[in-house]
């Protein structure tokens, strides 16, 4: 969305549960000065009350849809917002930031350095998880031995029940609630029940799955319809994922291409096609264990279901090669492109495209250790044919 230029200052706050008092004399300044201040109900309690004083205004439920009607009716006036401790960490300063050009943002200390100040925890060494509105699935990405992890938005009871359910139970949950303010309290997460002002910290012990492409084949649930370990570790290689990049996963299957995408960096995207329904509710199942939640799961086939779909960085092609139209959808997009193949339909089509627009082709052959009556041999797996460019 484009900038839009406001004729009013706005100002961004950030306050914590210390109130007023804990503001800089700048801050509290916009504050008092400001002709509107627009806020969450706790936030606007911290203020005095009086006709003196600016307008309170409470922030529109939901959010989004009532933004322009808020500070339109509001077009003229100095205004500010009120936001928590640090407005641009999963706060609203972030929205703001994206909609308007004439705005000033003025933080205060976060929950999150509060919460690495009490624990000693360095941010180097800290990873933050906001589940803010988000699935707490999310928070499985993450899990790995001796990880230090802080959540925002949620309760120590909900994510010690993650914790169990991953492996995790032995992990030190800790409960740091009203984080500055005189209520302040760093508790046992495990056994002490806590308010809604509440940062969650973990020092995880348990076994964790790499962020490296090419997890093991039984981290997904999948009926054989799944882009084996190592020919999903090659086909990721090529694909070469950036953060904030999207990926087309055409014919997903299980979706395993597109959550190892997904799970390489927090800010990328993907979308699972597939026309099978049993698979795709799989794939949802998938990509919550493995902690990538926002993927999305498009059910159709392909090419008519990839019409209408955001513009990717780069597409997998795990099925539907021999599709008409399919592959020419997909090189319409002109991004980076992987395709597998291993019927000899599929291979013809694919060494047609390489004679057509280059790239790279190869073959895959996979043989693993197995018994073979009282000594040990090769099982080889099918061969895939693998065509990767770049347009």
């Amino acid at each position: 969305m484009p900038r839009v230029r406001e004729k009013s200052p706005l100002t961004v706050v950030g306050i914590g549960a210390d109130g007023l008092a804990g503001l800089s004399e700048t801050a509290r300044a916009a504050v008092t000065s400001a002709d509107v201040v627009i806020g969450g109900t706790r936030h606007l309690a911290y203020l005095p009350g009086g006709a003196d004083g600016p307008v309170k205004v409470p922030l529109p439920s939901p959010l989004l849809p009532g933004l322009d009607a808020l500070f339109a009716a509001h077009e003229g006036r100095r205004v500010c917002v009120l936001a928590s401790g640090d407005p641009l960490l999963s706060g609203i300063g972030t929205t703001l930031a994206a909609r308007f050009e004439n705005i000033e943002i003025l933080p205060t200390l976060s929950s999150v350095t509060l919460a690495r100040a009490r624990l000693r925890w360095s941010a180097e060494t800290t990873e933050v998880v906001t589940v803010v509105g988000r699935s707490l699935h999310r928070l499985n990405r993450v899990l790995a031995p001796g990880r230090k992890v802080l959540v925002l938005g949620t309760d120590p009871a909900d994510v010690g029940e993650l914790l169990r359910a991953r492996g995790f139970g032995e992990s030190d949950l800790i409960a740091l609630e009203e984080l500055g303010g005189p209520a302040e309290r760093v508790v046992d997460g495990w056994t002490e029940r806590t308010g809604p002002l509440t940062v969650v910290a973990i020092d995880c012990r348990g076994s964790g799955l790499s962020l490296v492409g090419g997890l093991p084949d039984d981290a997904f649930e999948h009926d054989g319809q799944l882009t084996k370990r190592d020919l999903r570790a090659s086909a990721l290689a090529r694909l070469a994922p950036m953060p904030g990049e999207l990926l087309w996963d055409v014919g997903a299957g299980a979706g395993s291409v597109a959550i190892e995408w997904s799970r390489t960096h927090p800010l990328n995207r993907a979308i699972a096609i597939e026309r099978d329904q049993k698979r795709a509710e799989r794939i949802g199942r998938n990509s919550a264990t493995l902690g990538v939640p926002e993927l999305q799961v498009v059910v159709g086939p392909a090419p008519e279901a990839l019409r209408d779909l955001p513009k990717p960085d780069a597409i997998f092609i795990g099925g539907g090669l021999t599709v008409p139209g399919v592959l020419d959808a997909c090189l319409a997009q002109n991004c980076r492109v992987v395709a597998h193949g291993v019927t000899l339909e599929s291979e013809q089509t694919l060494a047609k495209a390489y004679q057509d627009h280059g790239g790279e082709l190869i073959r895959i052959s996979v043989e693993q250790a197995a018994p073979l009556g009282g000594f040990t041999g090769w099982s080889p797996s099918r061969t895939v044919t693998q065509w990767s460019v770049n347009r």
